[in-house]
Order: C-alpha cells, then structure tokens, then sequence
C-alpha cells in the first residue's frame, strides 16, 4: 500500500529545482544546490546524465546532495534511475515514459518513497493513471534548451487538460521563469519544476527566491 503524504507532496512541488552538473555553468552542484535552497526551493531531483562522472563519483555526489537537502528538510528525488536512488537512500524517483512504470519502481523503492512520471500528451496521461504514480509532471509547458528530447511545447492547456482529469499533484516543467509560473499555477499545476532558471542564474538563490515568490504569490491570491 502507497504511505505518501500528498498534501505534503503538493507542498513540496511547489518550487521543484531538477538538476545536474551539466546545468551549473561550470560551478559545483552543491554549490548551486545550496544557494538555491536558501533562496526557498522545495525539491530537490538529481539529473545527472551523460555526465563524465564514474559511478562512484555518482553516488559520492549524490550522497552529499542528498545530505544538503535533509538540512533543509526538502525531499531529494533521483531521475529516472531506481537503482542509483536506492544506493542514495533518496526520498524518490521521477520516470520518464520508457523508464521503470511507476508500479514496478515502488515494488522495488517501497510504499513510502516519492514514484513521479512525466506526461506530454493525452495519451502518455492514460498510461500514467494506469500506472498511479504519486505526482505527475507535465510539460515541456514553454519551449526549453535544458533537455534536448523535451519535444514541442504543449502550453499550460495540458496543464489543465491533466488537472480536470486527475487529482494528483502536479507539477509544470519546460521554460518556466518567474513571468510565466503564475499562469502554470493558474492552470491548474501545484507548482513549478524548472532547470536553468536556477542552474545557470548568475544568482541561484536570488532566481530561486524570485520564482518561489511568483508561485507563492499566485497560490495566495496576490
């Protein structure tokens, strides 16, 4: 039986900071990582594909990210890769469409571990809601040179398409900035995942502080 706390889950959404060395500008990760949550990020995912680190250089990294975001009490989640989040003891895993399904990543992770899944068209949200993960992510919502096989954007009315066909928590990722993440909450997302917006800000934790404020903001009402 799945023990995720999901009203603890939509909070955690809500400033979603996915990645990896590649997206640092050069900079160390837990570097970037720690200023970002100073300036208020509320989850963690570690990205680190095609990186020239061994796997024990891997995990070494991992560990020690994991540890950053415990100080904070922010969950840390690993992309794709079930095996590497159990080596790390992380708080879970995000799989893509042709990743481990969600089902047979929580046999392995167990009941109370965070299982998320992407989603960017109609047909990709049905194999999901067969699989019942814990929270959906759904995008690209804006055009983004982050991840090279993001595909076209779908724009925030899959956002909302996702969120009239399920409660699950979810959350918009794809070119997301502080101008644009009020209309991904408005149509319908808990939050907001982003990657250079953060990664590669000249200030990681002002950007953060800057799109926590937007996501914040709209959720309050301001």
């Amino acid at each position: 039986m799945n023990t995720v706390d999901k009203r603890a889950l939509r909070a955690a959404l809500s400033v979603y900071l996915v990645i990896g060395s590649a997206h640092c500008k050069g900079r160390p990760l837990l570097e970037v990582v720690a200023a970002a949550l100073r300036g208020g990020v509320t989850m963690v995912q570690f990205r680190e594909k095609d990186s020239p680190l061994s796997l024990r250089e891997t995990v070494a990294l991992g560990r020690a990210l994991r540890e950053r975001c415990r100080q904070f009490g922010v969950p840390f989640i690993v992309n794709d890769r079930v095996d590497l989040a159990l080596l790390l003891d992380a708080d879970g895993v995000h799989v893509g469409q042709e990743d481990l399904p969600p089902s047979e990543a929580r046999k392995l992770l167990g009941p109370g571990r965070i299982v998320g899944m992407s989603v960017s068209t109609p047909e990709e949200l049905d194999v999901a809601l067969r699989e019942e993960p814990d929270y959906l992510g759904v995008g690209p919502v804006y055009a983004t040179t982050s991840k090279a096989d993001a595909g076209d954007p779908v724009g925030t009315e899959l956002v909302a398409y996702v969120r009239s066909r399920t409660d699950l928590p979810l959350v918009g990722i794809g070119g997301i900035a502080p101008e644009n993440a009020a209309a991904v909450i408005a149509a319908g997302a808990d939050g907001v995942a982003v990657v250079s917006a953060i990664g590669s800000a000249s200030d990681p934790e002002a950007a953060a502080r800057a799109l926590a404020r937007a996501v914040r903001g709209h959720q309050a009402g301001v």
